[in-house]
C-alpha cells in the first residue's frame, strides 16, 4: 500500500510504500476512495494548538512517526478479519474515525468520541491519506448508499462536527436568528444543515469576502465581516441580537464577536480550534445568563443520523474540490492559508 506520511512535524509529507496490513479479529481493511483534508490535520502537522499569549499545546506525543494523517474517510471493504460480521468485500462505507475503548460508560451510551481512550483514525492511529486504512470493528463503517462518496467521508468530521454543534445550539433558539461564525468547510456544512434543522433565519460571518459571498450563495440570510469595527452594530441593525452563535473558527476575535451579539439567555457554541485566549468579566455570565459550550465532533449515533439526512436529499452539498493524493502537501498549505472554499478531498 502507499501513503503520504508525516515523517517530521511541520515538514512536507513524504510518499511512502509499506506492507498492507492484514486484518485480525474484528478488523476491516478499507481501500480508501476519498479522504477529506481537515483543519485538524493542519494542527497535527504543525505539532501544536495555539493557546494564546505565545503558549502552545504540544500534540507531538502519542503517535509514532512516520504517521498517516486523514480522518474523513470513505472507501470499500478490501479484506475482513475472521470475526468481522456483517460486511463483505466490495461494500462501500463512510468510516467513523472517533473511536474509543468501546466498553466504558461513555462508549456504551454512544459517546465514543468523548472516551479517554483515543483510537482516532488519522489523529492517534494511521488514517486515510493512504490507499488503505485499518478499521478495528464493523460498527464504525456506516452505509453511504445514495450519498456522493466525495462528501460521505467529510460528513464524518466536518459534517458531524457541524451537526453536533447545531444540536447544542438549537435548544437556545428563541426569537432571534442563528449566527454561524466561520465559513470554512465546517461552517459551510453547518449553514446547509441549519437551513434544514432550524425554522428561523440563519446568518453568517467570516473575515474573508469570498467566503461571505459563498455563504450568501449557500443560503445565508445575511453575512457580516467580524473584523469590521462596526460589525456588532450591523448585526443589531439588520437582525437584532442572535439567540445562539456557533463559532467554527475558534479564534480570539471570532469568539469575542460571537459572544458580543448573543441575546440574554443565549449561547455560544465553540467548535473551532484556531486558538488563542478568551476573557469575559465573570458577572456577565449570570447577568446575561450566557452559556458558552464546547463541542467536539459528534457521536456515532449523530453520524448515522447525519448520513440519513444526507440520503433524504434535504441537505444541500457544499463546494468540494477533488485532488490526487500526491497533492496532500499543497492541500494542507492551501487550507493553512485560508484559500479553500468548502472542502478539498484527496483521492488515492
Amino acid at each position: 500500500m502507499h501513503c503520504q506520511a508525516m515523517t517530521e512535524y511541520a515538514q512536507p509529507l513524504e510518499a511512502r510504500d509499506c506492507d498492507r496490513p492484514t486484518p485480525q479479529g474484528s478488523e476491516v481493511l478499507i481501500r480508501v476512495s476519498h479522504c477529506g483534508v481537515c483543519h485538524s490535520d493542519v494542527h497535527i502537522h504543525d505539532g501544536y494548538f495555539n493557546l494564546g499569549n505565545d503558549k502552545k499545546l504540544d500534540v507531538r506525543d502519542g503517535r509514532t512517526l512516520p504517521f498517516t494523517l486523514g480522518h474523513e474517510i470513505a472507501g470499500t471493504v478490501a479484506e475482513t478479519g475472521p470475526e468481522a460480521a456483517g460486511v463483505s468485500v466490495g461494500q462501500s462505507y463512510a468510516v467513523y474515525p472517533w473511536i474509543g475503548c468501546g466498553d466504558c460508560r461513555r462508549c456504551r451510551r454512544g459517546d465514543e468520541h468523548l472516551c479517554k481512550v483515543t483510537h482516532h483514525l488519522g489523529i492517534t492511529v494511521d488514517g486515510g491519506y493512504a490507499s488503505h486504512v485499518l478499521v478495528p470493528h464493523p460498527r464504525y463503517l456506516l452505509d453511504m448508499t445514495g450519498i456522493d462518496p466525495a462528501l460521505a467521508g467529510s460528513y464524518m468530521c466536518s459534517g458531524v462536527t457541524a451537526y453536533g454543534a447545531l444540536n447544542k445550539a438549537l435548544p437556545y433558539m428563541d426569537n432571534g436568528p442563528l449566527m454561524i461564525v466561520g465559513l470554512g468547510g465546517v461552517g459551510m456544512m453547518a449553514l446547509k444543515l441549519a437551513q434544514v434543522l432550524s425554522d428561523g433565519p440563519v446568518i453568517a460571518a467570516d473575515i474573508d469576502a469570498a467566503k461571505r459571498q459563498a455563504g450568501l450563495a449557500a443560503g445565508a440570510a445575511h453575512v457580516f465581516d467580524p473584523s469590521d469595527r462596526d460589525a456588532r452594530k450591523a448585526v443589531f441593525k439588520t437582525t437584532g441580537a442572535v439567540s445562539a452563535a456557533i463559532d467554527f473558527a475558534g479564534a480570539e476575535g471570532s469568539l469575542q464577536f460571537a459572544q458580543s451579539i448573543v441575546d440574554k439567555a443565549g449561547a455560544v457554541v465553540v467548535a473551532g480550534l484556531h486558538g488563542g485566549q478568551f476573557t469575559l468579566p465573570i458577572p456577565m455570565f449570570p447577568l446575561r445568563q450566557l452559556a458558552i459550550i464546547g463541542s467536539f465532533v459528534g457521536s456515532l449515533n449523530e453520524a448515522r443520523d447525519l448520513l440519513d439526512l444526507a440520503r433524504s436529499g434535504k441537505l444541500g452539498a457544499i463546494p468540494v474540490e477533488e485532488r490526487p493524493l500526491d497533492q496532500a502537501n499543497a492541500a494542507l498549505d492551501d487550507l493553512r492559508a485560508g484559500r479553500i472554499i468548502g472542502r478539498v478531498v484527496l483521492r488515492p
